[in-house]
């Protein structure tokens, strides 16, 4: 099937902004073991809240073949979700049905896999073996208690950092760190953070506070905004400006000036990058996402187990992602922070 040429000059799938279709993030699991307060906040997903049956997700199976599908039509990174991912049992198993897919070309999928990091200890070996080539953990503070305000629970940050540790052991590099930052919250732990990263030969990507769901009472005054981040780190590391390793790559890159590493900054508040975003989200009951900040998704189960083929499936994904049109950031205002968005944990974050 020959694919007409796309905002980055390569054949693939437009959507109404000649945006390609480039990332496919897949959530296995809408279950996690932490209770972050921007995703997850324990007051409501107490230990009653009902989660999909077993029935209702998707299986390996099911997902490979969506996997596949997307790959033939431009798709060239696979990004493992969740909730928390590495809850889903036998997880390896899936890794190694996804690593075996090819795009047209015949080059590999980058895939990988984004985690809080809680189970890595015993999961990054069997997940590189796998074939999973690497992972980004999420990482909010190096103290234990701004980590336990973040993550809502009490959950030590040493077995985070061990886990990380056995990512890059088992060859899961470059390992990144996403540092979701909450103003009254965690800015005091930037500068820590970012010392630890260059020391350990990280990449720590700052997150902007985003109002994410519906909720996480999200309020613009509690956005530390890229500027100020950047400014807070240039203080003590001159950095410059780096070049995007592609089109669509949501962290503004910063190299540091003495040679040890980068940072990224992803302000899709103060800095919106709508324009650019080549990312689907497949939710772990197979809603078919084009935006974080959706409404509603389309239900790409349903055609699977109503038999469809591989050709009609394909037919599905272009119908969706044709007519898209979304750049909520852009258009972010009190009329949009209203609306009765997915849960970011829901749709693969």
């Amino acid at each position: 099937m020959d694919l007409p040429v796309t905002f980055d000059g390569r054949p693939g799938l437009p959507d109404t902004l000649g945006r390609a279709l480039r990332d496919l993030r897949i959530s296995v699991t809408d279950r996690c073991n932490f209770r972050c307060t921007y995703c997850m906040p324990r007051e409501i997903f107490g230990k009653d809240y009902a989660f999909l049956p077993k029935d209702q997700v998707l299986t390996f199976e099911e997902i490979e073949r969506l996997a596949r599908v997307f790959v033939s039509l431009g798709v060239e990174k696979l990004r493992i979700t969740g909730g928390e991912p590495l809850v889903r049992r036998d997880l390896p198993d899936l890794i190694a049905l996804l690593a075996k897919i090819r795009r047209p070309d015949g080059g590999v999928v980058d895939l990988t896999l984004t985690t809080n990091g809680s189970a890595l200890r015993a999961l990054a070996r069997p997940l590189a073996d796998a074939g999973l080539r690497r992972v980004t953990v999420s990482l909010d503070s190096l103290d234990d208690a701004v980590f336990g305000a973040m993550n809502g629970i009490d959950f030590p940050v040493d077995r985070v950092l061990d886990g990380i540790a056995a990512a890059i052991e088992a060859g899961l590099t470059p390992v990144k760190i996403n540092m979701v930052v909450r103003r009254g919250i965690n800015e005091s732990s930037i500068v820590p953070m970012a010392a630890w990263a260059r020391d350990i030969g990280a990449t720590l990507r700052f997150i902007e506070y985003m109002d994410v769901g519906h909720s996480n009472d999200w309020h613009l005054d509690e956005v530390v905004p890229a500027t100020e981040l950047i400014d807070a780190l240039r203080t003590y590391w001159p950095a410059e400006p780096a070049d995007p390793g592609y089109r669509g790559e949501v962290a503004d890159r910063w190299r540091y000036l003495d040679g040890r590493g980068e940072f990224g900054v992803i302000s899709s508040v103060t800095q919106p990058f709508c324009r650019d975003c080549t990312r689907a989200r497949l939710s772990a009951e197979g809603k078919l996402y084009t935006c974080l900040f959706a409404v509603q998704g389309q239900d790409a189960r349903a055609v699977l187990r109503d038999g469809a083929t591989d050709e009609q499936v394909a037919a599905f994904v272009r119908d969706v992602w044709s007519v898209r049109s979304d750049r909520y950031s852009e258009l972010r205002s009190a009329a949009t922070t209203g609306l009765p968005k997915i849960e970011m944990f829901a749709m693969g974050g």
